[in-house]
């Protein structure tokens, strides 16, 4: 008798899509490789996406959904820069590192949408990207950051910190909180922080 995938099929297929879109990309993935690892038929596989296309904008809705309400939540009621950017760096690249192919679709396959498809998903990656820029142009006003390009800065940073998702490894030298932290660290530092804000608590 065979034994039941405790896995629903809608799961499978979603599951399919982030690794297939992370390792190959969406134009290097086809419905017979998607169907294959999800362990269905290509017939069958149109039931539980829909086409490859509104799939790939749903997983990168969700993903964006789930970083911005962390986001938002994780500097409520902070108002000192370095430390509202401090912890949005430590979010930044403990997910990254904790879900590598939810971002590298994120970051890598926007221009795979087309541009009806691509307005929600910029709108929600722009409102993620606002928190950053705030807490850096707050700071800039205050004093307490030192860059003339604060954009730029803040390009850079979240570039940077997206790169954990290539090459981060648990059984690497530093723990994820302590990787986590030297970020923050080196982006306070390229900001020209001046001062210290002490940590609130552990990373998140």
């Amino acid at each position: 008798m065979a034994v039941k995938d405790p896995v629903p099929s809608r799961e499978r297929v979603r599951r399919a899509a982030l690794k297939l879109f992370a390792t190959r990309g969406f134009h290097g993935t086809g419905i017979r490789d998607l169907a294959q690892e999800a362990n269905l038929s290509s017939a069958s596989l149109y039931h539980y996406m829909g086409t490859k296309e509104a799939l790939l904008a749903e997983l990168m809705r969700e993903s964006l959904v789930s970083l911005l309400g962390s986001a938002r939540a994780a500097v409520a009621g902070i108002t000192d820069p370095r430390e509202r950017l401090r912890v949005l760096v430590a979010l930044h690249v403990t997910t990254h590192a904790t879900q590598p192919d939810e971002t590298r679709v994120v970051d890598n396959e926007v221009r795979s949408l087309s541009p009806e498809s691509q307005q929600a998903v910029i709108r929600l990656r722009d409102s993620y990207e606002t928190l950053w820029a705030e807490a850096i142009d707050d700071g800039v006003r205050s004093g307490i950051f030192h860059t003339d390009e604060p954009t730029v800065s803040r390009l850079a940073l979240l570039e940077m910190c997206n790169g954990v998702a290539r090459w981060y490894s648990p059984s690497g030298p530093l723990s994820l909180e302590q990787l986590s932290r030297h970020y923050a660290t080196l982006a306070l530092g390229a900001l020209g922080a001046s001062g210290s804000a002490e940590p609130a608590g552990k990373s998140p």
